[in-house]
């Protein structure tokens, strides 16, 4: 008889998905009630940007035959992110070093594609961005976890030095972190990148650092960016679109190749090959000619802190435990019960729905998306007061 199971990884993979998707369904069943205040994820709970509706419109008016034929990496687009990462980076970004990808999902596909082989190491930090295991797991790789500093959310290196072996071929680093806030500073850095250099000469070759920056433009005016791609030479940046306009499910953003890469040349045929054999993952027509337009835009980030400095310091009055996030739009906050789900779930139960840190491998803690509307933040507060710890 046919035997109909899936693939084998598919089983681990669906077991690391098991807590994201078990919430996903209270999520699905109340998030679109009207007087659900909904802080989950990264999604817009207002109109978008008018300059993006402005500039999908004007590029999506045909100019020639091929205007909606199949598209790799476009070289107008390719260099418009290579512009921008030349004077925002400081280093000769070529547009050959950068690949469209449909958000930063992609580029990180691109990425794992293009570097690992099956039973290759990689390792990234807890609390991490919930996907990083399921997504290794996809391409036979085998995740290595250790935890961030207790105290300050930074990277522990001497956990991450102990980790590295013979196997390791990546570490990720995600900065602005989700969903801790943390922008890790240029001590950290340098330090990661001595270690990472160290371990490439022990081990015999380059351990690759893949820099997942999705967030890297959204700082708060009271916190300052800083790139692992300044500190070490083998560095691939993932980047999205999404978070800076606020047009998660419009998919684009890129993988680039740090120019300090040596011999980059083979790399960049590398990952166009990936990205075909992937299933064509590069951006759709009309987002690539719009980028232009698009790199110019931003959501409005002093609103953005407005919510965090509020919801921050009223949170923080009634006894929550928190640390004022750097960069990002969360909130990454203690749940006075220990068991953040069932927390979580009563918040629900009273209309406010936030993500369990459980899902983030944070059981105690629970994430705010400060994409929320303020009309949903002034009716989401005395539901979080009644919960409070003094209460």
């Amino acid at each position: 008889m046919p035997d109909p199971r899936p693939a084998a990884r598919v089983t681990a993979i669906t077991h690391a998905l098991t807590p994201l998707r078990s919430y996903l369904e209270l999520w699905d069943g109340l998030r679109l009630q009207p007087e659900v205040c909904d802080f989950v994820f990264g999604n817009p709970q207002e109109m978008p940007l008018p300059g993006f509706v402005d500039a999908i419109r004007r590029h999506a008016e045909p100019k020639d035959k091929d205007w909606f034929a199949y598209k790799r990496s476009e070289s107008e687009a390719r260099e418009v992110v290579a512009k921008s990462l030349r004077e925002w980076r400081g280093l000769p970004f070529d547009p050959e070093d950068v690949a469209l990808t449909p958000g930063a999902f992609g580029a990180l596909e691109v990425a794992f594609r293009t570097l690992l082989d099956a039973g290759d190491e990689v390792l990234f930090s807890l609390p991490p961005w919930f996907l990083y295991e399921p997504m290794l797991l996809s391409v036979d790789a085998v995740p290595v976890k250790v935890r961030v500093r207790a105290d300050d959310n930074d990277l522990d290196l001497d956990a991450i030095g102990s980790a590295i072996g013979p196997r390791t071929r990546a570490v990720i680093v995600n900065t602005p972190n989700n969903p801790t806030g943390r922008i890790y500073p240029p001590a950290t850095l340098r330090a990661l990148a001595e270690l990472l250099t160290d371990a490439s000469d022990r081990w015999g070759r380059p351990i690759w650092l893949i820099s997942d920056e999705p967030y890297a433009r959204l700082v708060f005016s009271d916190a300052q960016f800083h790139s692992p791609s300044a500190y070490y030479p083998y560095t691939l940046i993932s980047y999205s679109y999404g978070k800076v306009l606020l047009t998660p499910g419009e998919r684009i953003g890129w993988l680039a190749l740090s120019p300090s890469i040596p011999d980059r040349e083979s790399l960049r045929g590398a990952i166009e090959v990936s990205q075909i054999a992937a299933g064509w993952l590069f951006p759709n027509a009309v987002l690539q000619y719009a980028l232009g337009d698009l790199e110019r835009l931003s959501i409005d980030l002093p609103g953005l802190q407005a919510k965090r400095d509020r919801l921050a310091g009223d949170l923080s009055a009634v006894g929550y435990d928190l640390r004022v996030p750097d960069g990002t739009f969360y909130l990454w906050v203690r749940s006075p019960d220990p068991d953040d789900v069932a927390f979580c779930r009563r918040l629900a139960d009273r209309g406010v729905l936030v993500l369990p840190g459980s899902i983030c491998e944070a059981p105690g803690f629970f994430r705010i998306s400060l994409t929320g509307s303020n009309d949903m933040i002034d009716r989401a507060l005395p539901t979080f007061r009644r919960a409070a710890p003094e209460h």
